[in-house]
């Protein structure tokens, strides 16, 4: 069963920081690069859901939230076999305070 991908307000914003973080701090090539990885890291995702980690600092969560990885950033989903979706709940640059990814939605 291939499910659609879904990128939930959270991740959507985290990625626009990370374009305008970069978009000052390097370039405009930088930040789309860095933007374009994160993206393309989630392709075939769809047809295999189970491919990222389980994500134990999100254990006590109900969902399962499981990442991936692209750089220092972690692509934080669950699977939505309800809607038959994938979730993209959160970018976490993994540079920051780990207790941070709570933030997740």
């Amino acid at each position: 069963m291939e499910l659609a991908v879904y990128w939930l307000e959270v991740a959507e914003n985290k990625l626009e920081d990370i374009y305008s973080y970069y978009l000052i701090k390097a370039s405009k090539r930088v930040a789309e690069n860095l933007v374009n990885g994160i993206l393309d890291s989630t392709i075939g995702i769809e047809k295999q859901p189970e491919i990222g980690q389980v994500e134990t600092s999100l254990k006590h969560r109900e969902r399962e939230f499981r990442y991936l990885v692209f750089k220092n950033y972690k692509i934080v989903y669950w699977i939505n076999y309800d809607f038959k979706r994938i979730e993209i709940a959160n970018v976490f640059d993994t540079r920051q305070d780990p207790d941070k990814i709570n933030e997740t939605e």
